[in-house]
């Protein structure tokens, strides 16, 4: 584990200290900066990165923000540069340090909320949107007119390179998925425990909707279907754009392009999708856990579960903006061209589960409730693999794509 693991590890245990490893890390690392203060903002969106504000010897304050990420296989981040170029209305960091396993960023303080922030405390207090949403109209337009501009050719060389594959295919054929999953057991809501193999092993039906594939069928559809040594059209993205990752200030802006690079578009939609949409019992697992009702039956190998999950109003404007404007369009301009994957919906799907199956540990009872544990497990299900009969809210949208 680095160092700036265990300083995200410990901002939620022991502030003080993980400020302290933090402070003596930017001085050597940035000694023209001469910094006497760190302060750390343990926040939910945080769930492998930490931010917050750091005070120079003048009394000036700067933002930091950095990702870490076990199991690296990747040597090249955060192409800001590149992003700029292909037109992203980016903030770019005016310090980094893009070292492997010493990456940090610092900021021009942001006055603008980010729309992870926006967004939850409208989905709470409620609140009228409409400027919010017709910010992300049009900025999802534009990520269109992105793609469409820079889509270029890739060799599988190249492609192997992108920082964007550390979110999925590294995530789920490296040490992550043994790490969180491996002779585990997990507890359900009325305290049952199974192993991982009983749960991967079983037939879901979820709401009524049946799955044929196994979680264990999806990590390998996903391991062959994900592998970054494909050549193939390409695109200019954020790789990682949720909500946490951009500040409203009557327009919509990027930061943190940690996992920026050429790569396929569905890829860099992955991420939007999933956690700007369903994600939130991950960020909250105990509020959501209050409002949410959710019950199994567990026989002859056959999960069958029933819940209430639902995604408030703002959730819907993020999902159907997202469909609407960047991916309806660019899975029909890559068809016209003759460019579109003919497996595009499974790989866009293997993306997806990778989203709740692998962002965190669900076995880890420390952070989840046996309740969200279930849930981001039957979530897992629905994102990566196809519901029969009953289609799931996902496989819905998905079928909006007419070619």
């Amino acid at each position: 584990m680095t160092l700036l693991q265990t300083i995200q590890q410990l901002q939620f245990t022991d502030k003080p200290q993980a400020e302290a490893l933090l402070l003596d890390f930017i001085n050597q690392t940035f000694p023209e900066l001469d910094v006497v203060t760190c302060d750390l903002r343990p926040q939910a969106i945080s769930l492998n990165s930490f931010n917050g504000f750091i005070t120079l010897a003048t009394g000036k304050k700067l933002f930091f923000k950095t990702h870490t990420e076990e199991d690296n296989q990747i040597d090249e981040y955060y192409n800001a540069q590149m992003l700029e170029a292909a037109g992203y209305p980016i903030i770019k960091p005016i310090y980094s340090s893009t070292q492997a396993g010493q990456h940090l960023l610092i900021y021009e303080v942001i006055e603008s909320p980010s729309v992870f922030d926006l967004a939850w405390e409208i989905e709470q207090m409620g609140g009228d949107f409409t400027a919010l949403q017709a910010a992300q109209n049009r900025e999802d337009a534009a990520l269109f007119e992105r793609y469409t501009h820079t889509l270029a050719f890739q060799s599988s060389r190249d492609a192997a390179k992108a920082p964007i594959h550390q979110l999925f295919w590294h995530r789920i054929t490296g040490g992550r998925l043994t790490r969180f999953y491996n002779g585990q057991t997990i507890t359900l809501p009325d305290g049952a425990t199974y192993t991982t193999d009983d749960l991967f092993n079983a037939t879901w039906i979820i709401n009524g909707q049946r799955y044929e594939q196994t979680i264990y069928d999806i990590i390998e559809q996903a391991k062959h279907l994900l592998n970054p040594n494909q050549s193939g059209i390409s695109i200019i993205g954020h790789g990682d754009a949720h909500n946490g990752n951009v500040f409203f200030t009557g327009d919509l802006l990027y930061f943190d392009p940690a996992f920026a690079g050429r790569h396929h578009p569905l890829l860099d939609l992955a991420k939007p999708l999933f956690h700007n949409v369903f994600a939130m019992w991950m960020y909250y697992p105990n509020i959501k856990q209050q409002h949410t009702n959710i019950t199994y039956q567990f026989e002859a190998g056959v999960m069958n579960v029933v819940h209430d999950y639902h995604l408030p109003e703002i959730r819907h404007m993020f999902l159907r903006s997202k469909v609407e404007h960047t991916l309806i369009p660019i899975v029909t301009y890559l068809f016209e061209r003759s460019d579109l994957r003919a497996d595009w919906r499974t790989y866009l799907k293997s993306a997806l589960f990778c989203c709740p199956f692998l962002t965190l540990n669900l076995a880890d009872h420390t952070r989840f409730p046996p309740a969200i544990t279930l849930l981001g497990l039957a979530m897992s299900v629905e994102m990566g693999a196809e519901s029969k009969d009953i289609r799931s809210l996902i496989d819905r949208t998905l079928d909006e794509v007419i070619i």
